[in-house]
């Protein structure tokens, strides 16, 4: 039998404002301040004195990755500024209470660190795959395409005893004329190079609910659909205005004996409030890394989240959402 995650929300800063255009030149100096676990385990935590009543009255989830710095590590972006459409490396460490790099991660889903970079109007997303050198300074190449704010999360795991899992986020300016889009509307189909994925579920504040999306192409069930980080299927959602940054691990994994290849991945998922989110699912079939992004409204009232949500995308319709880097 499966069992779902109750997922840890990690709140980003507040999201910051810009004008028409966004120079390199810009200053970015953020504050610095269940369910029984499967075999993909369950993310710590963070910030503990966070979490609180949200407007319908439920117990919001804990909230964490205000600061950069926390549980005493911060991130430190060697590269805080990009040129918005030119590939280039993008350079950052996770450092520990004594300014000393860190070097030694717990692996979590393949990997020792996840790396997110998001715009603030979340219409841009990418999943990174850093390498780490022996100094513990990570890299990574990848190319944003839209001039503005960005927020960038290091979600991962010290090798250290007793360690709990740690999300930090750092603010990223991408330089040149920065035009925010709008929010793309509440939808539950979205549709990338040819794949339709359809959300089923609701996220409810304060309370663990299964999503369950499922992938067809051409009209069809995939179902064999293939292991990406050890599951098949990754979420995250993002909330609306801070960035609340929420990593969602599916219910079930690959030669466990239950869970199926496709065309369904399930999760359980908990909101920590009322609002907007954007949900990135990312999903690997005939050896390509593919993402789909919606918009969920979640009413302070526990109702639906899917409610008032368009059946489908709009025809031709295309998100830069989706990105992956190695």
């Amino acid at each position: 039998m499966n069992t779902g995650l109750k997922i840890t929300a990690f709140a980003a800063a507040i999201a910051a404002t810009f004008g028409t255009a966004y120079g390199v030149g810009t200053s970015i100096d953020p504050v610095v301040a269940k369910k029984p676990p499967t075999a993909h385990d369950e993310h710590a935590e963070a910030g503990e004195g966070a979490g609180g009543k949200t407007a319908g009255g439920h117990e919001s989830a804990p909230a964490g990755g205000l600061q950069i710095s926390e549980g005493g590590y911060t991130l430190a972006l060697d590269t805080p500024r990009v040129a918005a459409g030119t590939a280039g490396v993008l350079s950052f460490s996770v450092k520990d209470e004594s300014g000393r790099k860190v070097t030694a991660y717990q692996r979590e889903h393949g990997k020792e660190l996840h790396f997110i970079v998001a715009s603030r109007d979340l219409t841009v997303y990418r999943h990174l795959h850093p390498t780490r050198a022996a100094d513990g300074t990570w890299s990574v190449r990848a190319e944003l395409p839209a001039a503005g704010g960005y927020r960038a999360f290091a979600d991962f795991k010290p090798a250290k005893k007793g360690a709990t899992g740690v999300t930090l986020g750092a603010d990223l300016a991408v330089s040149g004329k920065a035009e925010p889009a709008a929010l793309p509307p509440a939808r539950t189909t979205a549709e990338v190079d040819g794949y339709r994925v359809t959300l089923d579920g609701a996220l409810t504040p304060g309370k663990a609910n299964e999503l369950k999306l499922t992938v067809t192409k051409d009209g069809k069930p995939v179902t064999n659909l293939q292991p990406y980080l050890g599951a098949y299927g990754h979420l995250v959602a993002l909330r609306a205005g801070d960035l609340a940054y929420l990593h969602v691990h599916p219910n079930g994994e690959p030669d466990d004996g239950v869970t199926e290849p496709g065309p369904e991945v399930s999760f359980t998922a908990t909101a920590p409030s009322s609002g907007a989110y954007r949900l990135f699912l990312d999903f690997q079939h005939e050896g390509e890394v593919r993402t789909a992004a919606f918009t969920v409204d979640v009413p302070a009232g526990g109702a639906d989240a899917n409610t008032g949500a368009k059946p489908s995308a709009e025809p031709g319709e295309t998100e830069e959402a989706g990105g992956h880097g190695h």
